[in-house]
């Protein structure tokens, strides 16, 4: 069963979503450029759940660099915002500055990849599931700047490089406390004082027993 492409998700795009961009102003004339600036708010999920990345809504700064080429429109641009997640060692909140760069080329839908015409959009679906294409003169840069702030983010982010993380004993910081440590005990003298433990209790009990057979003998003998 194949995964959701790329292109799906490139449909129905709408014009008043911050990360889409509209290309009429470019044109299909080669070598046409276009630079833009745009801080939008970042949406959801955007890096790795549960490990790091941009919270929602936090402001993302965007330059842009929009070429006109024979095929379509080749996009070049650089995402900056900040990034927050916690250290994988201590568990202790994470934050740093995240610049993605990225490049991609949105295609004309009535374009091969030599910018030659075709008879109709879509026609080898296998060559087009990777590909993303203009639409009424739009493209939508949501799906590549999750692959590039993806790629962007440390997979195992840290406080710092020489974190010491957490006690295996009992979870506490070391960085907080450097002299932290447990007295080790072997486990072959634990067992050893264990057996200990369990034969001082059977005496015990040998001679908490003896005490009243003593007493009747004694009584036994007096008669």
């Amino acid at each position: 069963m194949k995964t959701e492409s790329r292109t799906a998700l490139n449909t129905r795009l709408d014009h008043r979503d911050p990360l889409v961009f509209d290309t009429h102003e470019l044109g299909r004339r080669p070598g046409a450029l276009q630079r833009l600036t745009r801080t939008v708010d970042a949406p959801r999920d955007l890096g790795v759940p549960g490990v790091i990345g941009v919270p929602e809504g936090t402001p993302l700064e965007l330059e842009l660099r929009l070429e006109s080429v024979m095929e379509g429109v080749l996009v070049t641009g650089t995402a900056r915002a900040r990034a927050e997640g916690e250290c994988v060692r201590c568990l202790e909140p994470v934050g740093q500055q995240l610049e993605a760069e990225f490049q991609e080329m949105f295609s004309y839908p009535d374009a091969d990849d030599r910018g030659r015409l075709t008879a109709e959009p879509g026609d080898d679906a296998e060559d087009d599931e990777d590909r993303l294409f203009v639409e009424d003169g739009l493209i939508g840069l949501e799906t590549v700047l999750r692959d590039a702030v993806v790629l962007a983010l440390p997979m195992q982010p840290v406080c710092r490089e020489d974190c010491p993380g957490l006690c295996s004993e009992c979870g506490a910081r070391l960085a907080d406390d450097p002299d932290h440590h447990h007295d080790a005990v072997d486990i072959r003298w634990a067992a050893l004082q264990g057996l200990a433990g369990s034969l001082g209790d059977g005496e015990k009990d040998d001679m908490s027993g003896d005490a009243p057979r003593s007493a009747d003998a004694a009584e036994k003998q007096e008669k």
